[in-house]
């Protein structure tokens, strides 16, 4: 079963989070990114959604191979290959939520940051997409003095994330 949430619940589950870690004191990052993408919601979410346009339009992710068969439903897990900060990273990711065209959740629990990513797609009008990018984790073997300068090279790589996906699917309703 998927679970949808209100703005105001997110922003809640957000504020909640964030003072939970600062009363622990952990170097938790959490990043939110959106874009305005003009093509319908349906076509963005079909695109952003699907695994194997992932290192088209994410900078840092090299490769992707599924794990489990296709289509992405729950529990799908995709193995990725990425770059961060100079380091390669693998990792696999379960799918834990999806609704399609509105929201998918994936997450891990391996490799060297543990993380949770979020896709929300919502319509701004009949031919634009609000879509946000969200990823939250605390990452193992950096100090806590780190955790700021990650989550300010993830936000600056989620902003060019979003670009390129814009960019992409842009061109692509202009030349269909």
């Amino acid at each position: 079963m998927t679970v949808s949430r209100s703005e105001d619940q997110s922003k809640a589950l957000f504020e909640a989070d964030q003072s939970k870690e600062k009363r622990r004191g952990k170097g938790m990052i959490d990043v939110r990114t959106e874009i305005i993408i003009r093509c319908p919601r349906g076509k963005v979410a079909e695109y952003a959604a699907n695994p194997d346009h992932a290192p088209e339009w994410y900078v840092n992710i090299k490769s992707v191979e599924w794990q489990t068969p296709k289509p992405l439903a729950i529990g799908s897990l995709i193995a990725f290959k990425a770059e961060f900060l100079g380091k390669q990273l693998d990792y696999v990711y379960r799918i834990m939520a999806f609704k399609p065209g509105e929201m998918l959740v994936m997450s891990t629990a391996d490799g060297p940051f543990p993380m949770e990513t979020t896709y929300e797609w919502e319509s701004v009008d009949g031919q634009s997409t609000r879509m946000s990018l969200r990823n939250r984790g605390n990452p193992k073997g950096f100090s806590m003095l780190a955790a700021p300068f990650m989550a300010f090279m993830m936000r600056r790589a989620n902003k060019k994330d979003l670009l390129k996906i814009k960019k992409i699917l842009e061109n692509e309703s202009v030349s269909t």
